[in-house]
């Protein structure tokens, strides 16, 4: 598959990490496999394809305590992640544009001096000389050098909590009701939690003053995001608490056909979300024309930036750039991305790019002139998703929303629509009361 492997790999003679959960994953019959250096599950007995589906209409469980986390503390931490953090932490919130605040968190990208991206991440501030940067597997050392670089006479220190941290995402429309089992006040920790929000902390005593425990007293940072686009939380906590963490969770969703979810499903999960993938989607090349504008500091008229920060000067000097964009088949069938195979071809037959990724989103189908969701509150009801391959495209051409392209690999050519967004009614906005009845 073509995510397995990527972000970084195994360096010969290295063996593989595993997570604390490692042995409960091999105890539930889940098929391993490398990513990021790591042994991970692909997914479990009941299939990708059930996995996909339960977080779109149930919920489903994550372990994700492979990613990498960066703690940024000193007088010039701010400074510091300002500087190498594409995002305007000074005037990131929308209007009245204000400083990110200690409670809400936001995803950008780290780029190298020449554009291209180090990795992406999204950055939690827990007090004004505080942050928590968490990037990709594989990927906290290569980012923590990459600040130290960049620290010059800032006084700040970088401390990579790579491995000392348990992660694990709960995902889908019944999320926090299985929460709302295991959390110590539940109700109080929900109120105001909206999307992007976080509150508590991982570690005992840590400088935030609104504490969140399970009901077992286990301290944790519970953060409203995730990487489905599908409502949800991600869990951080002491890594030494992270079996202990999922066995409860998993247990409080037995009530509401909980999954424990694989690799494969969250690749098509994001990618059905138009999530990028670091080092496939967004990688060394400059970081632009693509889905995620809003990762980069533009002024109001988008005319510039707003901010100084690494990779700016290369970004502005950029003259023909390439594009990318979110795409969608006309059925299930998939082409290879592996080693760069797969090529997009005009209405002529003339190669114009390359697919970055293609997956099978099982949650959507084509019924008429639209492409319906299983979760489509409006959907027909003879609708039956039969799942369709999208994924995105790196074009040297402007593509508008609509053109059809046809994407070649060794093996088989298929045709795919350009389109802005691929599946629709997603939750990861809804507020959690409404999620609540």
């Amino acid at each position: 598959m073509a995510f397995v492997g990527a972000q970084g790999g195994l360096r010969p003679g290295r063996t593989m990490k595993t997570t604390s959960l490692n042995a409960w994953h091999r105890a539930h019959g889940a098929s391993m496999a490398e990513f990021g250096g790591y042994e991970m599950p692909l997914w479990y007995p009941s299939g990708a394809r059930d996995e996909h589906l339960a977080v779109l209409t149930a919920v489903g469980l994550f372990d994700t305590s492979h990613m990498a986390a960066l703690l940024v503390t000193g007088p010039g931490a701010f400074d510091l992640l300002q500087r190498c953090h594409t995002r305007d932490l000074g005037a990131c919130l929308e209007a009245p544009a204000l400083p990110l605040d200690p409670g809400r968190c936001l995803y950008g990208v780290f780029l190298h001096e020449d554009g291209g991206v180090l990795d992406d991440a999204i950055v939690y501030p827990f007090a004004p000389e505080v942050y928590l940067a968490v990037v990709n597997a594989g990927m906290g050392a290569a980012v923590a050098e990459h600040l130290r670089r960049h620290r010059g006479a800032l006084e700040a220190e970088v401390e990579d909590l790579t491995d000392r941290l348990g992660k694990i995402d709960v995902q889908g429309p019944a999320a926090a009701k299985v929460l709302r089992s295991v959390l110590a006040e539940p109700e109080e920790i929900f109120s105001g939690m909206e999307y992007f929000t976080f509150k508590g902390n991982f570690r005992v005593g840590a400088p935030r003053s609104e504490a969140v425990h399970l009901t077992d007293g286990t301290p944790v940072l519970l953060s409203r995001t995730g990487y489905t686009g599908e409502f949800g939380f991600e869990l951080y906590v002491d890594g030494r608490h992270a079996v202990s963490v999922w066995e409860a969770l998993f247990a409080a969703g037995k009530d509401f056909d909980l999954k424990s979810c694989g690799l494969a499903a969250r690749d098509s999960l994001r990618a059905g979300a138009v999530l990028p993938l670091s080092h496939q989607d967004i990688g060394p090349w400059p970081f632009l024309h693509h889905p995620w504008s809003f990762a980069l500091p533009y002024t109001s008229d988008r005319r510039g930036f707003s901010k100084d920060f690494v990779g700016r000067t290369a970004l502005e000097r950029v003259t023909n750039p390439e594009h990318t964009y979110p795409f969608v088949g006309f059925d299930v069938r998939k082409v290879s991305v592996h080693d760069g195979g797969a090529q997009v071809l005009d209405s002529s037959g003339e190669a114009i790019g390359t697919v970055l990724s293609c997956v099978s989103e099982m949650g959507i189908g084509r019924q008429g002139d639209r492409i319906w969701s299983v979760a489509s509150p409006d959907r027909p009801d003879d609708f039956v998703p039969h799942g369709l391959a999208c994924g995105f495209v790196r074009v040297r051409w402007v593509l508008g929303p609509g053109e059809v392209v046809r994407l070649r690999d060794p093996k088989r050519e298929i045709p795919a629509e350009i389109v802005r967004d691929i599946r629709p009614s997603r939750t990861a906005r809804v507020p959690i009361r409404d999620m609540l009845r």
